[in-house]
């Protein structure tokens, strides 16, 4: 009995040790895997049998066993690369993706993502990436992830113009010219003048001027007029009166006599109609932001917020993993902000295979959020690489293979012990 013990303990380690191959095996048959987390083999003896002799009562072994296979989710090396949409996460968060048409969600710490046909942010086989949608405001929309898509045909409409600013100094020493009209024709009727273009809501541009004039050194007031592409001037009602310290309306801020604020003068203005088809009566807020220093006239910033239609040009992913569609006409637009997930117990994900893990219950309840510290830092241009460790495996591969080679010598030696048993009727 204790014999045939022995070749059955034989037996258990010729199988565990053959699954320990198997594991080694396909760790390093993915040493190029993106994102792929190796796996190590966990063995425990078997329930042991009592035996009892002289001395009492005693144990003996009845093998080995494989206890668990664990993956080992150490950071892997970051692999630069050209793509603007392969992302890479430091710290222990997964990416979400899902089928279309399917709310199971599966994680992964491959990158590698594209858009396809549809628009759809995807991996290489077709799951399509969860993220957090971006309102027309530049907000996240409340509520779960869903899937990241760039919608349309590759254009963004045209927004017409609703707010200009001119932020301009006036030059101290300028010529008094004292209250008058101001006539873009007849330059010694304004001090200075400014142009930006604007936008209808057909994404056409058009061309607003401002022009300043000095009525007053002893008040510092000015008067403003503007044109509308190019037509006749329109004089404002309102002027600018500045302080001793060249800023406009200086007044106490919050009850304190020593702070002190510098008001822009916004003038809401109207165009009834751009003569060309597009929305009649838009109304621009003219916002001047100006000072009067002794410096020369100058505009120091303009700032308008319409833009007219444009093309699709790129889409990339930024450190934050904000999806941003960048189009011809200058604008970015945030599309998506991508999701990260993360685990309690990751050890208890499940391979679903094609670098994708499925949620158990002994991975515990999944945290979703945004990068950052607790969940993962995301880097662009970048893709985690394999975290398997070939030295390490193949030091691991030899003592695998003598484990085996000793379980297979036991084999051998009690198969000899039975045939010397055998010859002893002889």
């Amino acid at each position: 009995m204790g014999i045939q013990s022995a070749m059955f303990s034989g037996v258990s380690g010729l199988n565990t040790n053959s699954q320990a191959m198997s594991v080694i095996g396909n760790n390093l048959a993915n040493t190029n895997t993106l994102g792929f987390k190796g796996s190590r083999t966990v063995f425990s003896d078997l329930l042991s049998s009592n035996v009892f002799g002289s001395g009492g009562s005693s144990q003996v072994g009845r093998g080995v066993g494989l206890s668990t296979i664990d993956n080992v989710f150490s950071q892997g090396t970051f692999e630069t690369t050209t793509s603007d949409t392969d992302v890479a996460i430091e710290g222990k968060g997964f990416f979400i993706v899902s089928e279309r048409g399917n709310e199971t969600q599966l994680y992964t710490r491959a990158g590698a993502f594209r858009f396809d046909k549809d628009g759809y942010l995807v991996n290489p086989e077709g799951y399509v990436v969860q993220g957090k949608q971006f309102l027309a405001d530049g907000t996240l929309a409340p509520g779960d992830p869903g899937d990241i898509q760039v919608q349309g045909a590759g254009l963004v409409k045209a927004q017409a113009t609703s707010e200009l600013t001119f932020e301009t100094n006036l030059d101290a020493n300028s010529d008094e010219l004292g209250a008058g009209v101001i006539d873009p024709a007849v330059r010694a009727s304004y001090n200075y003048s400014a142009s930006s273009p604007v936008y209808d809501s057909l994404g056409e541009q058009h061309l607003i001027s401002s022009f300043w004039r000095l009525e007053n050194t002893l008040t510092n007031t000015w008067s403003m007029a503007y044109t509308v592409d190019g037509g006749a001037a329109v004089q404002l009602a309102d002027k600018m009166a500045f302080d001793g310290k060249g800023l406009h309306d200086t007044i106490p801020v919050d009850g304190n006599p020593t702070g002190v604020a510098d008001p822009a003068l916004v003038v809401p203005i109207t165009v009834a109609n751009w003569n060309n088809g597009s929305d009649q009566n838009q109304v621009i807020d003219l916002t001047f932001d100006c000072t009067q220093f002794d410096s020369a006239s100058v505009v120091i910033g303009q700032n308008q917020d319409g833009y007219g239609a444009g093309e699709l040009t790129k889409v990339a992913i930024d450190g934050e993993g904000t999806v941003i569609a960048a189009y011809s006409n200058g604008e970015q637009v945030k599309i998506s902000q991508l999701v990260l997930a993360k685990f309690q117990n990751p050890g208890g994900l499940e391979m679903a295979g094609a670098n994708l893990l499925a949620a158990t219950e002994n991975a515990g309840t999944a945290r979703i959020g945004l990068a950052g510290p607790e969940l993962g830092r995301i880097f662009t241009n970048s893709l985690e690489q394999s975290n398997v460790d070939m030295g390490q495996e193949f030091v691991k591969m030899i003592t695998t293979q003598r484990g085996f080679q000793a379980n297979s010598k036991i084999i051998s030696t009690v198969d000899e012990m039975l045939g010397e048993l055998i010859n002893l009727k002889r």
